[in-house]
């Protein structure tokens, strides 16, 4: 299914590490809602082979945000590292609550899956990234069984979860309580039962993909509890996984943290066979 428009057109865009050129494939349809399209963004120098791809998912609480401004901080290092990227927008509560998000992101899994030839993507090699809200979103892609019907289940090679929410159940009541996650879930029979369904940790079982969790030690939005008792199970689980701690980090990281971390990310991606 193909977008309202569809762009073919080279970008020179520079961040503060490097430049990257790259083509992007904008606003394709993956579902029928207004909002779910996604862009699919590559280098424009031509494949010579398959390549590694991303699904990545914008953060905002699932009340906010868009796929645009992933673009400098989260795509170009991917395509620098040869990954083509589905950078990928979703239905925000005030569209549709929960389980909107969720039903989405799976569906544009499924959609970049079925497509991975048509980009030249290897689809043993699809790995789901995301930010705050999208980082949910990334652990739940990969994470969560066909037994609970929230959408299509799709193999993923490995998830990158950048300061996500492992626990929305945490978010909804006591003191971590955000408004973000009551209006997403608001008030109705069943609330805590969906959230539950909603929350990764949830799912820990043995035989996920490898997880990498990236957090701040002192993010005043999410805790950094969620992210250490998320791979604290996991690795219990007998999965595998890996916490990396961004001392006196907040809720999203400066340019020099990012610099630091894009390193160790893609050292982990090697480890686990996505990239060479």
């Amino acid at each position: 299914m193909k977008g309202q428009f569809r762009l073919l057109l080279p970008f020179v865009l520079f961040s503060l590490a490097f430049a990257a050129d790259y083509q992007i494939d904008g606003n394709v349809r993956y579902a029928h809602y207004a909002e779910t399209v996604l862009d699919v963004l590559q280098a424009s120098a031509p494949a010579l082979g398959d390549r590694p791809g991303v699904i990545l998912i914008h953060g905002g609480g699932w009340v906010q945000g868009d796929k645009e401004q992933m673009v400098e901080t989260y795509a170009l290092p991917f395509i620098q590292h040869g990954f083509v990227v589905a950078n990928v927008e979703y239905r925000l509560a005030n569209a549709a609550p929960a389980p909107a998000a969720v039903n989405d992101v799976l569906k544009a899994a499924q959609w970049f899956a079925a497509h991975a030839a048509e980009y030249k993507v290897d689809p043993k090699r699809i790995i789901a990234a995301g930010a705050s809200a999208g980082g949910h979103l990334a652990l739940m892609t990969g994470m969560v069984p066909a037994s609970t019907d929230l959408g299509p289940v799709t193999k993923i090679a490995a998830v990158i979860d950048f300061f996500g929410i492992a626990d929305v159940t945490d978010q909804l009541e006591g003191p971590n309580h955000r408004e973000y996650a009551a209006a997403w879930i608001p008030d109705q029979p069943g609330r805590m039962d969906l959230a539950r369904k909603l929350s990764p940790i949830t799912y820990v079982r043995k035989g996920l993909p490898p997880i990498l969790a990236i957090q701040g030690g002192a993010d005043p939005v999410v805790p950094y509890a969620q992210s250490v008792s998320l791979t604290k199970a996991l690795k219990a689980a007998g999965d595998d996984t890996e916490l990396i701690t961004v001392p006196d980090g907040k809720h999203g990281f400066t340019p020099g943290e990012m610099e630091q971390l894009w390193p160790q990310i893609f050292k982990w991606l090697k480890k686990h066979k996505i990239t060479s």
